[in-house]
């Protein structure tokens, strides 16, 4: 494929930063929106300010790809009524921004290709398999992520195709969810959390990324696809399979939930429930998963940090 220019927001997340690396493994020109005005002074980054309504539009200027990442992270911070609204706004705002710019332009992308999240189909866990014609939850993230998509589909107004990724957890000892999993894995304390029996949707951070090079250059794709690993265990088959990976004991003792709930208040939800989730549409597309099952996933990620 010719080399395409991709303008990503978020791009020195976790997910940004290895998708900016296999991007430009394929030839493509990565330009990155950034909030930091020192960043911004840097080759191939440009500045903007949802909140002041400023970008640099040059970094728009011939752009054939938007990638939107940024948002405020889910976990990071126990969720208060304002943090509440950080993790929406984060994510909505800063589209219904780019929609306004793209719209300016005489010369748009010709894609937009934004994060989403499996939790459009709510915290609970049922033997359900959820895809990508069933309807939102009405709970938090639920909610989140509709706002989120609505956010998205404004594009296909400008004749821009628009793809959602509805992501579960990625793994990468880098960053987000696997290392806080892994700490107490290390110590030699791995437990079922809650009943256990709530699933746990998962993809390796490579795949992701791989899913995202997909959908910007297979011009068939569009809507939301779920992204997510086929194998889904169960918390306790997860944290027993992690405990292998890396030869600590496993304990069959529970993490009782209203402990987490006690400290974490509505968030414990996240890590307490979970459902299934099909990636059935992603595979039909022609996408190919190199990380099947966990163990593999695990195995790879825990033998490149040994490195």
């Amino acid at each position: 494929m010719p080399s395409e220019t991709c303008l990503i927001t978020g791009g020195s997340g976790l997910i940004g930063q290895a998708l900016t690396k296999q991007l430009r493994l394929r030839g493509h020109e990565v330009r990155i929106l950034t909030r930091s005005e020192n960043l911004a002074s840097q080759p191939g980054y440009y500045h903007w300010s949802v909140h002041n309504r400023t970008l640099d539009t040059e970094a728009l200027k011939d752009a054939d790809h938007i990638i939107h990442l940024a948002g405020a992270g889910i976990a990071s911070k126990r969720w208060t009524p304002k943090r509440k609204l950080t993790i929406l706004n984060s994510r909505v705002d800063g589209l219904r921004f780019l929609f306004e710019m793209v719209q300016k332009e005489k010369s748009r992308p010709r894609t937009l290709v934004s994060a989403s999240g499996v939790n459009y189909y709510g915290t609970k866990t049922t033997n359900h398999i959820f895809s990508e014609t069933d309807p939102p939850a009405g709970d938090f993230l639920g909610k989140t992520c509709v706002e989120w998509e609505q956010s998205a589909m404004a594009f296909q107004d400008l004749n821009i195709r628009t793809v959602m990724m509805r992501t579960p957890m990625v793994l990468s000892a880098d960053g987000g969810a696997l290392p806080k999993l892994m700490l107490p894995v290390k110590l030699g304390l791995s437990t079922p959390i809650g009943n256990g029996r709530q699933y746990m949707p998962w993809i390796h951070i490579n795949d992701l990324c791989h899913s995202y090079v997909k959908a910007i250059e297979d011009p068939s794709m569009s809507g939301p696809y779920n992204a997510n690993a086929p194998e889904q265990p169960t918390n306790k088959e997860f944290m027993k399979i992690a405990a292998k990976t890396i030869q600590r004991p496993f304990w069959h003792l529970n993490i009782p939930g209203f402990f987490l709930r006690l400290i974490l208040g509505e968030m414990a939800g996240v890590i307490l429930e979970g459902s299934r989730v099909s990636n059935s549409k992603l595979v039909a597309s022609g996408f190919q998963f190199k990380y099947l099952d966990l163990s593999s996933a695990l195995k790879e990620i825990y033998a490149s940090k040994s490195k």
